[in-house]
């Protein structure tokens, strides 16, 4: 049976292990996550638990949200996801962060930070041009586009200047170092997508590394 849990990231910190060893981790507030639908195979053709994060007030809702929570006997939230792995649970049940113990491996979804507009060097590593006479005015431009008269054109998805950031990014196993349950929070080893406040979902490791 896998884990799954909606949470939000708190920020970086440290701490330090039995040998004196000091480990970067990531807070992340982790529930408590409503059961608001149980999916089924014979009803909706997959098996899926949509959870809520976070109160809301009723005012800042429309009625179809509002609907589903007031079918469920739960208090309106902010977040909804939907989850796969997740069994034995019913709605109206609470998914806390105690479901995880440390030790585990997860993977943490969430959108990554925002860069606004970049240029190909900070967007796609790509390199700047020879400081060299001739080169330039610019040399933090991305260069030749391709060939003269044939095509005569740039070719779509070629790596150019645009927008960076504000993505869906997930990393792969993290390790849980410390599960807090009174307050609802989680330790993990290592970065997560996103700012600071910015909601993620930490679900059991895929692709569990030796």
């Amino acid at each position: 049976m896998g884990k799954a849990i909606i949470g939000r990231k708190i920020g970086m910190t440290q701490i330090f292990a039995e040998d004196g060893k000091v480990i970067p981790v990531t807070v992340v507030e982790a529930g408590p996550c409503p059961v608001v639908q149980v999916k089924t195979v014979e009803s909706d053709g997959y098996a899926a638990l949509k959870l809520g994060f976070g109160e809301a007030k009723e005012k800042g809702l429309s009625k179809p949200d509002l609907g589903q929570f007031k079918k469920a006997g739960v208090k309106p939230c902010k977040v909804l996801k939907e989850v796969k792995g997740l069994e034995g649970y019913k709605v109206g049940d609470e998914v806390k962060a105690d479901i995880f113990a440390a030790g585990d491996k997860v993977d943490v979804s969430g959108t990554s930070k925002g860069h606004g507009y970049t240029g190909v060097i900070k967007r796609w590593n790509q390199h700047r041009l020879k400081e060299t006479h001739g080169v330039g005015p610019v040399h933090r431009e991305p260069g030749s586009m391709g060939s003269i008269s044939d095509p005569s054109r740039v070719f779509k998805h070629k790596h150019l200047a645009g927008q960076y950031g504000v993505e869906n990014v997930t990393v792969l196993n993290l390790e849980v170092v410390k599960v807090d349950a009174a307050r609802n929070a989680i330790l993990l080893r290592g970065a997560i997508p996103g700012p600071r406040g910015s909601i993620v979902t930490i679900r059991t490791s895929v692709k569990n590394a030796k």
